[in-house]
């Protein structure tokens, strides 16, 4: 007997459903033969074949992936699915050692595709859960969430969180917007700990959802190779890079980026582990301009970590041109012998086309360059085997002799 559907439907056209059948969690607009009427954004439907077998669940969306898939049965999407989930993710987390770690209390517990709950993340500072919903059924579903979150005990959650506006904005859903705000709890007077140094994150006016925490086991590296070395931390938001450094022996950070704001923060994180921010200056400036003006040899470790210059495939082109430009400088500059820990966290740039455009950035520079490493995202931004879009984050580890 078949199954009744448990939302409305959307049904595949013929031969159209080899990617779901192969547990890729998007569909694609072009694969759709017909849906019930009277669809939106943000509603949970049940997805079909061509001949009416069900193939799973997901949440409408509006642009041409057409629908994210949250499971690929004929689920039932409420705070016990929520709570099912943000159980395994936990799990996942203390398998990696991150859950109850005195020497960092700082993770991703929901990388959305990377733990099945595509358009869904939500990051854990001590006792507080940032939550960020990036599709319109994420949104929606909002209270569903922070009740689940509630409900795992391990968390031990003092506050909840929501750093939703911005991402609805970008997908043009202004007058749908949810404000940004505390959905549980109050604000929390309370510094992070990441592999033993101290931040203040920002969730409330910082980017993303306060910290990049996706780029700790880098700075766990960059400690490690900073001994005796001078810094330059280029796009550096505020600081981690430079603490990290500073920690790891580095006899001068100099942390770069256009935000004034982040920078003052970047002071703020250089003081709570005890380092002068005179001697380790913040600059407010455009780091293409910065870099050009600087000597070869005046830093024997640059990190460059930009925004995604490439943030849609429309984009690629001039992206592109700009990890090129930013990176043929700082080859050309660092001391020889020295260290760049070169990155790209653009989806529209593959593993691939950033390994070329450095390599094309090295012979630029008429410098001989070795990669020591590549670089990733850690465990706790994991990427689903059946969806290798989830690899977001390259980076490398280069000897500019």
């Amino acid at each position: 007997m078949q199954t009744k559907p448990l939302y409305p439907v959307i049904r595949l056209g013929k031969d159209k459903d080899d990617a779901l059948r192969r547990f890729h969690p998007w569909v694609f607009s072009g694969a759709i033969h017909e849906a019930d009427e009277g669809l939106q954004a943000g509603d949970t439907v049940t997805v079909t074949d061509y001949k009416g077998e069900i193939l799973g669940t997901g949440f409408c969306e509006s642009d041409s992936i057409a629908v994210k898939m949250l499971s690929f049965d004929n689920r039932r999407i409420d705070e016990w699915f929520f709570l099912e989930k943000f159980n395994q993710a936990l799990q996942v987390r203390k398998r990696m050692g991150l859950v109850g770690n005195p020497h960092t209390n700082c993770y991703r517990l929901v990388h959305s595709e990377g733990d099945g709950l595509a358009g869904l993340i939500v990051d854990i500072y001590g006792h507080t859960a940032v939550v960020q919903a990036q599709t319109e059924g994420m949104a929606l579903h909002l209270k569903e969430i922070v009740r689940a979150l509630k409900l795992v005990n391990e968390l031990e959650l003092q506050a909840i969180y929501n750093k939703s506006a911005e991402a609805m904005q970008r997908m043009g859903k202004e007058d749908e917007a949810l404000e940004d705000g505390y959905l549980f709890g109050t604000p929390i007077d309370e510094k992070i700990i990441e592999n033993d140094s101290l931040y203040l994150p920002n969730w409330e006016e910082g980017q993303k959802t306060g910290f990049f925490l996706d780029q700790r086991e880098n700075r766990e590296l960059v400690r490690q190779l900073s001994q005796g070395k001078t810094v330059l931390n280029a796009f550096g938001y505020t600081g981690g890079f430079s603490i990290a450094a500073l920690k790891g022996g580095a006899t001068r950070a100099v942390t770069v980026d256009t935000s004034k704001r982040a920078l003052t923060m970047a002071e703020t994180n250089l003081e709570l582990n005890g380092y002068s921010k005179e001697e380790n200056p913040c600059v407010v400036a455009d780091m293409k301009d910065y870099v050009k003006d600087l000597h070869e040899g005046a830093f024997d470790l640059i990190i460059l970590d930009p925004p995604a210059f490439a943030k849609r495939h429309q984009d690629r082109h001039r992206g592109l041109g700009g990890y090129k430009f930013i990176n043929a400088e700082a080859i050309k500059r660092v001391s020889k012998g020295g260290l760049i820990f070169t990155f790209s966290c653009s989806q529209a740039v593959d593993k691939a086309t950033f390994q070329g455009i450095v390599t094309a950035a090295s012979i630029e520079a008429r410098r001989n360059v070795r990669i020591l490493t590549q670089l990733s995202q850690p465990a706790d931004h994991p990427i689903n085997i059946f969806h290798p879009e989830g690899a977001y984050l390259k980076g490398l580890l280069l000897l500019v002799e």
